[in-house]
């Protein structure tokens, strides 16, 4: 697992609706002119959705540039409890910042 600084601060960089408490990620399926004009062609979206899970969500929320990593580590320990949550965290965020739906700022 690589090192994270937990003082960063998550940002989310990508639209998401909120749907019975649960996150719904929207995530642009095609930059290109030519995949854009292909979905509208076919008339199809030119997005989908990436459904979270309760602990995924919360930290999702959590991650609007205010709170640090550490900030969000605490808060899921006294919500979730203490075992394994660290290291979910850190995969987690390291997957999100991996496909740009999220950076981080100092």
């Amino acid at each position: 697992m690589k090192k994270l600084n937990l003082k960063l601060k998550p940002i989310r960089q990508i639209d998401w609706i909120e749907e019975n408490g649960l996150i719904r990620l929207k995530v642009i399926k095609f930059r290109s002119r030519l995949g854009q004009w292909l979905c509208r062609c076919f008339k199809r979206p030119n997005y989908f959705f990436i459904n979270l899970d309760e602990i995924g969500s919360f930290i999702w929320k959590k991650c609007n540039g205010k709170n640090t990593i550490e900030e969000i580590l605490q808060e899921l320990e006294e919500k979730y409890g203490k075992e394994m949550m660290k290291e979910r965290l850190i995969i987690f965020l390291q997957m999100l910042e991996k496909y740009g739906y999220i950076r981080y700022e100092e």
